[in-house]
């Protein structure tokens, strides 16, 4: 599929994200939100540095972005994450009322946008779903990163 370069443009933002948050040994996740092709936050993962089972690129982006824009709703934004959310971030971006996700890399053990399960037509607040953008690109740093960890282990 040809993607907007907005979105392409956003997604190599989050895949940036994902690689910083690899190097402080995070599962690199990343993510940007978005408003009007403009970036108002950015993310990675944050559930070991922080201690936080919350801690997913897209709660801690959501987060940052109601704080800067001053709204816990952010009904004009997208967000952009390198990995299909799973269900407490569908839940958290039904709840920021965002109107779109943009995601890369399918998730077949815990996506919850689609692939292990699909929980948009459930949630109170609909949003449009686009997967699969950059797709390789964004699986890469998580194959990258489980494959090291497997040779650590060894």
């Amino acid at each position: 599929m040809g993607w907007p370069e907005s979105d392409l443009s956003m997604m190599r933002a989050a895949i940036e994200a994902a690689r910083s948050g690899g190097e402080a040994g995070e599962v690199p996740v990343g993510a940007v939100v978005s408003v009007s092709n403009e970036i108002v936050a950015t993310a990675h993962n944050r559930t070991i540095c922080d201690q936080d089972p919350a801690g997913h690129a897209e709660i801690v982006a959501l987060r940052a972005a109601a704080k800067s824009l001053g709204n816990h709703r952010l009904p004009n934004a997208t967000l952009y994450v390198t990995l299909e959310p799973c269900a407490m971030c569908m839940g958290a971006l039904s709840e920021a009322r965002v109107a779109r996700l943009v995601f890369g890399a399918y998730d077949p053990k815990a996506g919850a946008a689609g692939s292990a399960t699909n929980l948009s037509d459930t949630l109170l607040h609909r949003f449009e779903i686009n997967g699969g953008v950059l797709e390789e690109d964004c699986a890469a740093p998580l194959a990258e990163f489980f494959e090291a960890r497997r040779k650590e282990s060894r």
